[in-house]
């Protein structure tokens, strides 16, 4: 049983665990089909995470999903590490998305390129030419959306792709999730689409299930909207779902 509600804009769903990946899965195939056969193609981006996993490896599986009209983003990287590295965001959506479906075509930010103001005005152009017909997000444990981490985190960003500095408690995220031995390992920066730019698609899945998410889940509902909680920003999109299983909805 779905339990569904809303919080100001925002559709809520809750999904018991065992569903949780098929019906996120089925929203996203809905979402992509209805863009492929309005125009041709679908311009989606993806996140990365443990939170993501059985989400992906559902929705790759789809065959009423016409793949190769698919032109794929990703929402951030981490500055400095090059795509082979194990906890590359590249190397994540590359193994795990791009590999099993044969994508049109997939565009990397590139963490490791030399001129980082340059990576992000042509992933922003991109984004300009390619405007997002489907945009899937997790929420941080400090409540950040992408890499806008609280403190860097701006609801009218002029740039639809920054530099930024990571947050201790995003950086302890990464070494929790298991990617890096220690926090000294986290890189300190990281490229990122800003909120302005992933909130611009025509529709937003917001994929939060974990225990872990219960916190920021709770600020993100029930706070202020506002930067110190990032995915509070969420409550003001009508176009956006946010799917929570038992354990994440726990204290909503």
């Amino acid at each position: 049983m779905i339990r569904e509600f809303t919080v100001d804009a925002l559709t809520v769903r809750v999904v018991p665990a065992e569903h949780f990946a098929q019906v996120t899965a089925d929203h996203a195939a809905s979402a992509l089909r209805s863009a492929i056969d309005g125009r041709g193609v679908a311009h989606a981006m993806f996140a990365t995470g443990n939170s993501q996993l059985a989400f992906l490896e559902v929705l790759v599986q789809r065959r009423d999903v016409d793949w190769s009209s698919i032109v794929g983003f990703h929402l951030d990287e981490y500055v400095g590490i090059s795509p082979e590295h194990p906890a590359s965001f590249r190397r994540y959506l590359r193994e795990r998305l791009v590999a099993p479906t044969g994508l049109r075509e997939f565009h990397e930010l590139a963490g490791d390129a030399e001129d980082l103001d340059a990576e992000c005005t042509r992933y922003a152009a991109l984004l300009r030419d390619l405007p997002l017909d489907l945009c899937c997000v997790g929420i941080g444990e400090n409540g950040h959306l992408a890499f806008n981490d609280p403190g860097v985190a701006d609801f009218h960003d002029p740039l639809d792709v920054k530099v930024v500095e990571l947050d201790d408690a995003c950086r302890r995220q990464q070494v929790g999730e298991g990617h890096f031995p220690d926090v000294g390992a986290v890189p300190r920066r990281s490229i990122t689409v800003t909120i302005p730019a992933l909130l611009s698609t025509r529709s937003l899945l917001a994929i939060v299930p974990e225990r872990r998410k219960r916190a920021a889940v709770q600020d993100a509902l029930h706070g202020p909207v506002d930067e110190a909680c990032p995915a509070s920003i969420l409550r003001q999109q009508p176009h956006a779902t946010l799917y929570l299983d038992a354990d994440s909805a726990a204290a909503v």
